[in-house]
């Protein structure tokens, strides 16, 4: 048994001011399997990986490699122990090709002080092909799709003798086909005995992939055991400390007026005669595979891109939408799919970007009302159920799930009666996920219409009142949940008739 054990990790301890992030948490992973490590956003995971990469300093704890207690010192030293990490933002230069990447800063040299470009490329073609991937070595990286510049990082780290692999969140914004590449490409790594730390909220990639899985809440050890014998709502549970008896809670009711009619909506190439209605009451679901035009059509909507032809009509006005301050003002909110670059400013905190839509109805004269900022950010804070040391924080500190309730809450500040969510609980746990959901359920009680993009067939029948398909740009057909089954849906996104 010790010789199948590659990591040990025992009491491990990681206090910040003001937060035990960690508490005597117990870690252990065997020779070539694929470890599952859950939690709800916040529990510790992120945490207890910086640790492992050397981003952190544990406050107190063992960890032993293949039997040897380490210190691990910083990034560096924990690559050269072979521990790689791949987070959700890669760690690549653009302008640099995938074999210069691959070997940046540990270049092979032919003689003192020149590089040995003959050597980099054979070698990474050499990793690319035993991992099964088809990518050119002189491709520059920023000509690449999301999931070949995964590749290149994994590739980055078996060139570095990587014998733990730390997948954070890798499917996170992959299609269904480059997710099966990708588990493809994971089975040879545990073949070849790398040891992979895989970190997802999709509770079906764990049970496809995971051999093992851990789980963690509020920055303690829950439980470890194998996939094969622990059920999902077990481990819901496990996660969230409360059975979660319904995963999309959602409260239909009898849809009120039309507050909002697209009527034959043009862009060229991107969009064709987009027609639909929206109702007080209502969620909209609206999902089709990738490149359907479903993120277009809501930046579209809410005045960030301009289309060629077609009308709105907001409460029985016709409007035109020039900009997203004019959306904003007419009374709509959107959820951008990337929280992280679009939706927040991460360097600014809570306050700030909870108060920057309505920073209007925040000042007079030219001066900020603080006190109404600070009554408004608490509310939400509280209402949210935003872990956070206080309104000042930066939320670059904050975990996934608490940046999109920061998201949110700066949008329910605005009081808008439309809500445009752009894949609204991408990245968080299930969790936070039921409560993003019961927002949803008061906003609809309180009359505003939603418009729920989403490529999560659960959530799209779960949450949604209506159900419109997008491929290829236009709506190729409207469904009702209860009538509708997942396959059905599908078939339409891909444009198979069912015989």
């Amino acid at each position: 048994m010790i010789d199948k054990i590659m990591l040990q990790m025992f009491h491990i301890r990681q206090v910040f001011p003001g937060v035990i992030a960690l508490d005597d948490v117990d870690f252990d992973l065997q020779r070539g399997e694929v470890h599952i490590l859950l939690g709800e956003n916040g529990a510790g995971k992120s945490t207890l990986i910086k640790i492992l990469s050397g981003a952190y300093q544990k406050t107190s704890g063992l960890i032993k490699l293949e039997g040897v207690e380490i210190d691990i010192k910083n990034p560096r030293h924990a690559q050269t122990l072979g521990i790689s990490t791949i987070y959700q933002e890669f760690n690549l230069v653009p302008h640099l090709n995938v074999y210069e990447n691959i070997f940046l800063g540990r270049e092979p040299v032919s003689i003192p002080g020149v590089t040995n470009r003959g050597e980099m490329i054979r070698k990474a073609e050499e990793i690319l092909d035993d991992l099964g991937v088809a990518i050119d070595v002189h491709a520059p990286v920023r000509t690449l799709g999301v999931a070949q510049k995964q590749m290149v990082e994994v590739a980055k780290a078996l060139s570095m003798d990587a014998k733990i692999l730390i997948m954070d969140e890798p499917t996170s914004t992959l299609t269904d086909r480059e997710i099966q590449d990708l588990f493809s490409m994971i089975r040879r790594l545990k073949k070849k005995g790398v040891s992979i730390i895989f970190i997802s909220h999709r509770l079906e990639e764990a049970y496809d992939i995971g051999d093992r899985v851990t789980v963690l809440r509020d920055g303690r050890h829950i439980g470890t055991c194998d996939m094969d014998q622990i059920q999902k709502t077990d481990l819901i549970k496990m996660m969230v400390n409360r059975e979660l008896k319904e995963q999309y809670p959602r409260i239909r009711m009898q849809a009120g007026e039309e507050i909002l009619r697209v009527e034959n909506v043009n862009k060229k190439g991107i969009l064709k005669d987009i027609t639909f209605s929206l109702h007080r009451g209502e969620i909209l679901g609206i999902t089709g595979l990738m490149g359907a035009g479903r993120t277009e059509l809501a930046r579209i909507l809410f005045g960030v891109d301009q289309f060629d032809n077609g009308q709105f009509v907001f409460k029985g006005k016709m409007i035109t939408i020039q900009s997203p301050r004019k959306a904003i003002n007419l009374g709509i909110g959107f959820l951008t799919e990337d929280r992280k670059s679009q939706g927040l400013i991460l360097k600014q905190s809570l306050q700030e970007n909870i108060c920057l839509p309505s920073i209007e109805r925040f000042s007079r004269w030219g001066m900020m009302d603080v006190q109404k900022e600070n009554l408004i950010t608490e509310r939400y804070i509280k209402e949210l159920k935003i872990k956070t040391t206080g309104s000042r924080q930066k939320v670059k500190y904050l975990s996934g799930g608490n940046q999109q309730k920061v998201v949110m809450g700066k949008w329910l500040a605005t009081q808008a009666d439309i809500f445009i969510f752009d894949e609204p609980t991408r990245g968080i746990d299930v969790g936070s996920k039921v409560e993003i959901y019961q927002w949803m359920n008061r906003l609809t009680k309180n009359g505003s219409g939603l418009i729920m993009m989403s490529s999560e067939m659960p959530e799209i029948l779960g949450m949604s009142d209506r159900i419109l398909v997008m491929r290829h740009g236009h709506i190729a057909g409207e469904f009702l949940p209860d009538e509708s089954a997942q396959e059905t849906i599908l078939q339409c996104a891909l444009g198979v008739k069912n015989e």
